[in-house]
C-alpha cells in the first residue's frame, strides 16, 4: 500500500486536502478515488486513509483509522558526525533512518573535506530531511529522522550539556579499546569523525564532554559505515 509524509497534523477521521507534496505523489503513482494509502505527520500515529477526490490541483482524502505501531529502537540514538563528502552524507542519512536513528547532527571538524556554511548550508540540510523522509515512507517509521543544521564540532562540543544520568556518549575511536558491547546503552550520542579520522585534540574535546571512546573492531571503517555499523548493532539488541 503506497505510504507517505504529511507535513501537516493529521488529527480526526474525516476528509482533508493533501499538502502539495504529498498530492504530488499521490498524482504521479495514478491513484483513483477509492484507492487505499497510509498517511503519517510524523507525530507517532499512522492514518489508513482512502483518496475520494482527484484533480488537477488537488487531492482529496478520508483519514479511517489511526494505528500505532512501534518501530522505533528502544532507546533514542542521535549520530553527531565529522560530514562525509560528495554523496556519501546522503546515503548515511537515508541509511541511519532505515535503521532507526533519531537524528543526525552534521558536524564539521580539522579534517573535514566537506564544508558547508550560510544558504549552502541550509540547502544540504533541507536535502538530507527531505531524503530522511523518504526513507521512512519506505521503510514504515512513523517518526522521520531529524536532521539538525551544520555546526563546527568545536562549536558543538562547547554547546553540549552535561550528559544526564540516562543518556549515553560514546566516541567511535580506531585507537580505542574498550568494544562496544561493554557499554550499557540507554538514551544515545554518538561521535564519529570525518575521512583521515578526528584530530588527537579533537578527541580530547569530546572526552572531556562526557565521551567514552570505543572500538568497532580491529578494522578501520569509512566515515559513513562506522555510524552505521553502531545502528545495526543496536537494532538488533
Amino acid at each position: 500500500m503506497p505510504r507517505f509524509f504529511v507535513d501537516t497534523p493529521l488529527f480526526a477521521p474525516g476528509e482533508i486536502a493533501l499538502p502539495p507534496g504529498a498530492a504530488r505523489h499521490v498524482q504521479v503513482l495514478r491513484l483513483q478515488p477509492g484507492s487505499a494509502l497510509t498517511l503519517f505527520d510524523g507525530s507517532g500515529p499512522e492514518w489508513q486513509a482512502e483518496v475520494t477526490a482527484m484533480g488537477r490541483s488537488e487531492v482529496r482524502v478520508t483519514l479511517l483509522q489511526a494505528d500505532r505501531p512501534q518501530r522505533e529502537l528502544a532507546r533514542a540514538v542521535t549520530l553527531a558526525v565529522a560530514m562525509p563528502a560528495n554523496d556519501r552524507m546522503d546515503f548515511l542519512v537515508e541509511k541511519a533512518s532505515e535503521l532507526g536513528a533519531a537524528a543526525i547532527q552534521p558536524l564539521m571538524s580539522e579534517r573535514s573535506v566537506l564544508r558547508l556554511v550560510g544558504e549552502r548550508a541550509d540547502k544540504k540540510r533541507a536535502h538530507w530531511q527531505g531524503v530522511a523522509v523518504a526513507a521512512a515512507e519506505q521503510s514504515g517509521r512513523t517518526v522521520p529522522l531529524r536532521v539538525a543544521p551544520v555546526l563546527a564540532l568545536t562549536s558543538w562540543l562547547s554547546a553540549l550539556p552535561e550528559p544526564h544520568a540516562d543518556e549515553w556518549r560514546g566516541l567511535l575511536s580506531p585507537r580505542a579499546a574498550q568494544p562496544l558491547a561493554a557499554f550499557a546503552l540507554q538514551q544515545a550520542l554518538f561521535l564519529s569523525g570525518p575521512e583521515g579520522g578526528l584530530s588527537d585534540a579533537e578527541e580530547d574535546a569530546a572526552r572531556a564532554r562526557g565521551f567514552a571512546a570505543i572500538s568497532l573492531g580491529p578494522r578501520i571503517l569509512r566515515a559513513d559505515t562506522a555510524p552505521l555499523a553502531v545502528l545495526s548493532w543496536l537494532a538488533l539488541i
